[in-house]
């Protein structure tokens, strides 16, 4: 369930008044998503999907997100675009809170991906990076390996609870990658939440990118760390390298990687699934019973994390 503020029929013909798209004809509530409040809007001048921007989405970030959503547009990169109403603003307020009217793109997310999929995805996040060089708003990525510590103590109350040992199993990889962590890569606008059901496909085709809510400037391969776990690992737990060297053979086909962005992978690695880790975790532990969304077992991570820890070379990930 994704849909935390209701929007009343007046609220919305004052707001739709303020665009060129002509009479609305539905305003449905989208149910995926766990940050925001999304509707499918179907107008006279087309299909649109309405953002309403919930608490834990700063609002001071928002003229980033949907500055980058315009930039990567217009550099090609398929994603939606933020519309303007009839004075030129894309962020407006409805119902008390933030909002948003973005394009609507067609497809659908892969429930079972296949190292097609990740091809495409990788070729797709190698075209983000390139197109984000010309970006020129810098926003700090909040959830990168200075937040997980935070997190990690916010959540410390029963870690116990979810798996005996995990408290100081989490300490001692959290030292591990504070005491690594790269500073000689190079950076840029990045997705950060570059999962399945956020990559959309007409077929075989990669249609659309959406849920940028977590872009930010970091580091360029730690994005790619990210689409390894999310895509890459079977409902089993297992890691599949076919699709993880068709990922990165797809990536390197738009961007090279550089020797030093290969050595430090397996950290980064270990850090995205550290980093969802954190989050799960948290969520798991101090979501209210009775809470609109159900949170994620953070158990899946630690398995991953356990697996990039044993990882010597990026040969173990496809790549010679």
């Amino acid at each position: 369930m994704a849909v935390y503020t209701e929007v009343t029929d007046d609220e919305l013909a004052a707001f739709a008044a303020d665009y060129g798209f002509g009479r609305v004809f539905a305003c449905k509530g989208i149910a995926e998503g766990i940050e925001n409040t999304n509707y499918l809007l179907a107008t006279e001048g087309g299909t649109f999907i309405l953002t309403l921007y919930e608490k834990r989405v700063r609002a001071e970030d928002l003229p980033f997100f949907l500055a980058l959503m315009e930039h990567l547009a217009a550099a090609g990169v398929p994603c939606p675009t933020p519309v303007a109403d009839r004075s030129g603003q894309t962020l407006k307020t409805l119902a008390g809170r933030p909002a948003a009217v973005i394009g609507f793109l067609p497809g659908l997310w892969p429930r079972r991906p296949t190292p097609d999929h990740c091809a495409a995805v990788g070729a797709a996040l190698a075209g983000l990076h390139v197109a984000g060089t010309g970006f020129s708003m810098h926003r700090t990525n909040d959830l990168s390996v200075g937040g997980w510590r935070p997190l990690f103590e916010a959540s410390c109350r029963n870690p116990g609870a979810v798996a005996p040992g995990l408290a100081d199993e989490i300490a001692r990889e959290l030292d591990a990658l504070e005491t690594g962590w790269p500073t000689d890569v190079p950076t840029g606008v990045i997705h950060a939440d570059l999962f399945p059901d956020n990559v959309f496909f007409e077929g075989d085709r990669l249609s659309g990118i959406i849920d940028f809510y977590f872009a930010c400037t970091d580091i360029l391969a730690y994005d790619v760390a990210i689409c390894l776990n999310a895509w890459c690992f079977e409902s089993d737990g297992s890691f599949n390298v076919t699709k993880a060297r068709r990922m990165l053979t797809g990536y390197r086909s738009v961007r090279a990687f550089s020797v030093r962005e290969l050595d430090v992978l397996p950290l980064l690695a270990r850090g995205a699934a550290m980093r969802f880790l954190m989050t799960r975790l948290y969520d798991w532990l101090t979501t209210p019973k009775d809470a609109l969304v159900t949170p994620k077992n953070p158990m899946e991570y630690v398995q991953k994390l356990r697996f990039h820890r044993g990882v010597r070379s990026p040969g173990e990930y496809g790549l010679e």
